[in-house]
């Protein structure tokens, strides 16, 4: 079962079932990680402790450790899906909410992806987000 080999990663499980079900029967697989090619390209359009560019699906693997050891997420919604008339690009825009566990703060933001698919599986991702929200509650800043 998908939420056994992947629980190490629960802490940002609202935010893989909101892509799960934003891209619906486009993909294959149960969970977020199931759903993306081995061969990924995941790029962030900001810095905030992320490379700008992961490569492979294992890697992005390695990155979520590090987001999950940092930042539990309470909820994910707000989604909005935009399919392109090719069928191979999705753009989903939505907010998530969650807490930083470093120092309790409460953490939210909005986020938009574009997502490029192939042979039913995540190929390319990038990705735009309110830095500023993110900073904020990283440096413990209210809202």
């Amino acid at each position: 079962m998908a939420e056994s080999r992947y629980s190490e990663y629960a802490g940002a499980d609202p935010y893989f079932e909101l892509v799960r079900a934003a891209l619906g029967g486009l993909v294959d697989g149960e969970h977020f990680f199931d759903i993306l090619a081995d061969d990924l390209i995941y790029e962030v359009r900001y810095d905030l402790g992320w490379p700008r560019v992961v490569r492979g699906r294992a890697e992005l693997m390695k990155q979520f450790k590090g987001y999950v050891a940092g930042i539990r997420l309470l909820s994910a919604g707000n989604l909005i899906v935009t399919k392109g008339e090719d069928g191979r690009s999705v753009v989903i825009e939505y907010e998530i909410r969650g807490t930083i566990l470093a120092t309790g703060a409460h953490y939210e933001n909005r986020f938009c992806s574009i997502i490029g698919l192939e042979h039913r599986k995540i190929t390319h991702w990038r990705d735009y987000m309110d830095s500023h929200a993110a900073w904020n509650a990283l440096m413990g800043n209210a809202r």
